[in-house]
């Protein structure tokens, strides 16, 4: 397996009683898909089989090849960033910079590069990464605009929602859609910035 691959697996948390089997089991999926097999072929016996454990032990841990996708995807994704709450500022910089580094992740990675055109191609899975993923960080991100309307950083009258995506926008624009775009390490100081500085209270 791939330095990354390897990475990965001694991240996975798995459940208490059956960690090592975890690791094993989304271990055979990267190294399958290291192998050059496509997603749309990977079977739970074959999984099963370059795991080493029993199909069983697959099924009694994911239901079908979805629901263990989805915890590969997981695996493979940039950890939440962390959210401080010392200022909106630091906060939301800090959450961009989280989509920044995700960017970089999968322009570097061959895996996660393969992994995101399948669930972008099954709109079942992706419906349900951004329910159970990207949801979660988007209401985190909301929560730091709120906080910043109740300390008067940011205007009352501003959507929240639509004020998220002037923030995340650019960045996901250039991070995802236009990979020949540079990332560089100011960036996400740059965005915050341009977009607070519109969003505060007048006068």
């Amino acid at each position: 397996m791939t330095e990354e691959g390897t990475a990965v697996v001694r991240a996975v948390r798995g459940r208490p009683r059956s960690a090592a089997a975890d690791r094993a089991i989304i271990g055979a999926v990267l190294r399958l898909l290291e192998r050059g097999i496509g997603v749309g072929a990977l079977s739970m016996e074959g999984i099963a089989r370059e795991a080493g454990v029993g199909k069983a032990t697959v099924y009694r841990r994911w239901p079908g090849k979805d629901a263990l996708l989805l915890d590969v995807m997981r695996a493979l994704d940039e950890p939440p960033p962390e959210v401080r709450g010392r200022s909106v500022r630091e906060d939301l910089v800090e959450i961009l910079e989280g989509l920044r580094r995700k960017g970089l992740a999968k322009r570097d990675s061959a895996l996660l590069r393969t992994m995101m055109s399948h669930f972008h191609s099954h709109p079942r899975l992706w419906q349900e990464y951004h329910d159970t993923v990207i949801r979660a960080r988007r209401e985190t991100l909301h929560a730091v605009l709120r906080r910043g309307v109740a300390e008067g950083e940011i205007r009352s009258d501003l959507d929240v929602e639509l004020l998220g995506e002037l923030f995340v926008g650019p960045m996901l624009s250039r991070a995802l859609l236009h990979e020949w775009r540079e990332l560089p390490e100011e960036l996400s100081e740059q965005i915050v910035d341009g977009v607070l500085d519109g969003a505060r209270p007048r006068g």
